[in-house]
């Protein structure tokens, strides 16, 4: 990339093929230059400049290359596609790899560009139809179209299926569209134009000023105002200051940040050395756990290139602004998601937290001032520089701007990435976009927020998403996992796999999140295990809210709100557990019995004939029945039964 500080007007003194040694304070402090036409075209020059990029061919084949095609085979897809395209010998066409598209459930996918042509489930023994009808023909390959579920229509392009319909992808925009491993796709879709504008434009403390006006929230769980934390960092005393990542993602069902950093590293990259300019730090640790091979091994290349360009280093742009860039590979500990538990792994020590205050914008990294935000909150500030606070502001609603991405999981028919408006409401995620309930279920719940979030209730289902509104509904925002649960899940049993989870990432620090969660999950142990005794209830309660006001950490404060707000909107279903000794979903094997329907038995026999310990008994064509005594309620007869004649009861 050439100098992109060249002379800013025809009326520099200096010669306009050097850098103009004023144009910072120019930009900043007033019109040195003079505030001239010319000025003002060259200005604009300098912004064309970093979207130039070599010409591209007209047509382009996309194959997603995020961490879940990868895994279905979309590395052997990429690699047929490459050849067939040459040996077919159309010049025209690159074939390319991309980040994550979202559409997990469909992969691996296959993107037909600029027509924006979806083909999911695509496998290598695909590539050569693709090619001939295509690439040669313009005809679609039917089969590997998109079917919608309810009227069971084909999609053509991806804009059309209801799964992209509703979305608003900012941060999500270049994932699945640019190679992530060539900073030029980057730059031609707009890259680093917010960097050249904060730099060219803005004073440090006008950058955060537009972050504060944009109103956008940390994205990694607590919500806190973005452009606050800023301020208070670049307020900070300090010799040295720190822009730390947080890319640690550990809660279960969580891909968000992992699919930005495969798919659209840059976008982190430019953000974090905003946010170093307007903090005054010159030093960033991206953060990212070590079971991330893909996010790092991009993310390394992104370093790279960026140091290649000019965009990493010393004097980035001749601004006099210099930022470098390091990654940090995480054991994998769930605490370490804690921002000064994550500040003491850094440093070599032991995945800990501190106890705050002092706050890591005050003495975080090494004792000296540090701002730290996850990748998503970095990802979106290059939009609200390039764009402006106050574009920003106008999506979302009036305390949660912007777009929030979420990984929907669980029992729903489309599980993925989806990017959506705050505000919208649960029921548009999980029925518009989201396809509905697998199997024709119905919808019992969806766990918000991950082992840190709560469980919601159909009742809840048009709540609209904003930190506000969950926080009073008893969930929380969290990193953006979404789980869907349908009426085979037990809401008990649910309660007791999170809180397993977190009471075994517990790092031990703080007796009550050490005790308090080993006490709870005893309790739940019980209760799912047929031995739950009155009383259990209140003491879950109790327990709960004691380690929610007591925990040291951000871990421990919210390792309750799975058990509370189960409590509050499933509390029949513990009743049912401990009282009845009854599992309602069916789930807790010492709480169920099978039963068979004599409405519905045709004595076929095939149930006694697979029972592992003959506990069915009964004559060919006659009605059978399950000795409750001998069952070891392993489920096999229930899977074998075409009549559907047995259930859990």
């Amino acid at each position: 990339m050439e100098n992109l500080m060249t002379a800013c007007c025809s009326e520099c003194t200096h010669s306009p093929s050097q850098p103009c040694p004023d144009y910072i304070k120019c930009r900043t402090e007033g019109p040195i230059c003079h505030d001239s036409e010319a000025c003002r075209q060259k200005r604009q020059q300098l912004m064309d400049k970093v979207q130039v990029s070599p010409d591209k061919p007209h047509r382009r084949v996309l194959v997603c290359a995020g961490t879940g095609c990868i895994s279905s085979g979309s590395r052997d897809v990429y690699n047929r596609m490459e050849a067939a395209v040459k040996e077919a010998g159309i010049d025209d066409c690159e074939v390319s790899i991309t980040g994550c598209h979202g559409f997990c459930e469909q992969g691996p996918i296959v993107i037909i560009e600029p027509e924006g042509i979806f083909y999911g489930g695509v496998g290598a023994d695909d590539v050569e139809e693709i090619v001939e009808k295509q690439l040669k023909n313009g005809e679609p390959v039917e089969r590997l179209l998109y079917t919608e579920p309810t009227s069971g229509e084909k999609d053509k392009y991806y804009r059309d299926i209801m799964f992209y319909k509703k979305q608003e992808r900012m941060v999500l925009k270049n994932c699945g569209h640019i190679n992530p491993e060539k900073i030029d796709e980057y730059i031609i879709t707009g890259g680093y134009r917010g960097l050249v504008k904060a730099l060219t434009e803005y004073k440090p403390e006008e950058v955060i000023e537009e972050v504060k006006t944009s109103g956008l929230r940390g994205r990694g769980g607590g919500g806190f105002p973005t452009g606050l934390k800023w301020q208070f960092t670049a307020q900070a005393e300090g010799d040295q200051k720190y822009v730390v990542c947080n890319a640690d993602e550990g809660d279960p069902g969580a891909f968000m940040d992992r699919s930005i950093l495969e798919g659209n590293p840059h976008s982190v990259i430019e953000g974090m050395i905003i946010a170093g300019y307007a903090v005054g730090a010159n030093e960033g640790y991206v953060y990212v756990r070590a079971e991330y091979p893909l996010a790092i091994k991009r993310l390394e290349i992104a370093i790279a290139q960026a140091e290649q360009y000019g965009i990493l280093g010393d004097n980035i742009f001749d601004s006099g602004f210099s930022f470098k860039l390091r990654i940090k590979a995480g054991a994998g500990a769930f605490v370490c998601g804690e921002e000064t538990a994550l500040l003491n792994s850094i440093q070599g020590e032991r995945g800990m937290p501190r106890v705050r205050p002092p706050f890591p914008a005050n003495k975080g990294l090494w004792g000296k001032p540090t701002l730290l935000n996850n990748v998503e909150t970095y990802a979106n500030v290059p939009i609200i520089m390039e764009h402006g606070g106050r574009w920003y502001a106008s999506r979302g609603t009036e305390k949660s701007k912007g777009t929030k991405v979420f990984a929907l999981t669980g029992k729903v028919n489309n599980t993925g990435l989806a990017e959506v408006p705050m505000g919208i409401t649960l029921r548009e995620i999980i029925f518009d976009i989201g396809g509905g309930i697998k199997e024709g279920k119905q919808f019992k719940a969806v766990q918000i927020g991950g082992p840190s979030g709560g469980c919601l209730p159909a009742e809840k289902l048009d709540l609209p998403i904003d930190y506000d509104s969950l926080i009073d509904a008893g969930a929380m925002m969290g990193s953006g996992g979404l789980v869907v649960m349908d009426e085979t899940t037990c809401m008990v049993d649910l309660a007791r796999f999170f809180l397993t989870f977190t009471q075994n990432e517990s790092c031990g620090k703080c007796t009550p999140c050490r005790e308090g969660t080993k006490r709870m999950l005893e309790i739940l142990t019980r209760i799912t295990e047929g031995e739950g005794k009155e009383g259990d209830i209140e003491t879950l309660e109790r327990l709960a809210k004691s380690v929610k006001n007591t925990a040291l950490c951000g871990l421990g404060q919210t390792a309750p709100n799975p058990i509370l707000s189960t409590l509050r909107y499933f509390r029949d279903e513990y009743k049912a557990h401990i009282e009845k000794k009854w599992c309602p979903a069916g789930v807790c094997s010492a709480l169920t019995v099978y039963k068979i329907d004599p409405d519905k038995c045709k004595g076929c026999t095939k149930c006694a004939k697979v029972c592992p310990v003959s506990a069915i008994k009964g004559e060919p064509k006659e009605v059978h029945e399950i000795d409750p005594e001998v069952c070891t309620k392993c489920g096999t007869c229930m899977e074998n039964c075409k009549f559907e004649a047995i259930y859990k009861g």
